[in-house]
């Protein structure tokens, strides 16, 4: 029972991966930050809800540092 649990928590995140893949979440011209990390994270935790419409993003404040 467990190595199907594993077999299906591998294929919705290979899925979820392919999904950021094709919305271009890993090419070298994105800057990195809070948003496109947090966003690239939850397409592929959404795995196969990407193909049923979902299209998560986040939002995230980072405080900027005192001086």
């Amino acid at each position: 029972m467990r190595s199907i649990v594993g077999v299906i928590v591998l294929v919705w995140l290979v899925i979820g991966t392919v999904a950021a893949i094709q919305r271009g979440y890993f090419g070298n011209d994105r800057d990195v930050s809070c948003k496109t990390a947090g966003d690239t994270a939850l397409t592929i935790v959404a795995g196969p809800l990407n193909y049923m419409g979902v299209n998560p993003k986040i939002t995230c404040k980072v405080p900027q540092p005192s001086k």
